[in-house]
């Protein structure tokens, strides 16, 4: 699993013109499957994005996590994270996860995030989805299941 992991004070993303999720302070995580994940990979990536202390402490630090703020998330698939850009001007995708098993992948992780205690509102799997975000800092975070 891929996650790019955005700090915002709102996002918001639409399908044909109409919300289907939003978050206030929290995070935008971007999520991609790759090709061979497993399930146990989405709640350890789940839990690792719910701890990550990237949230400012009252002496200004970043030191506080997801959890410690009360803050939501919007979770949104998007599987152009697999872009391998090694050759030619073209990305490739072919490390992505299938479709099918990136659909349960993806929800899959958004339901383990909800279980670390976080709210979670999500897009459309596979659909065209027009993002908005106040990015918050800026803070850009990219996780592989890996780290």
């Amino acid at each position: 699993m891929r996650a790019l992991v955005q700090r915002v004070s709102h996002a918001s993303v639409s399908v044909n013109d109409e919300q289907v999720g939003a978050c206030g302070a929290g995070l935008l995580i971007l999520v991609c499957a790759m090709a061979g994940d497993a399930p146990d990979q989405t709640a350890q990536l789940a839990s690792k994005i719910s701890k990550l202390r990237i949230f400012k402490d009252d002496a200004g630090k970043m030191n506080r996590s997801l959890v410690d703020i009360g803050g939501t998330a919007l979770v949104v698939s998007q599987f152009t994270l697999a872009a391998d850009t090694r050759s030619g001007n073209r990305p490739g995708f072919s490390t992505a996860a299938r479709p099918d098993e990136g659909r349960v992948l993806y929800e899959k992780f958004a339901t383990d995030l909800a279980a670390c205690g976080v709210a979670v509102e999500t897009g459309e799997f596979g659909a065209d989805m027009a993002v908005s975000l106040v990015n918050d800092g800026p803070v850009t975070i990219w996780l592989d299941d890996a780290q």
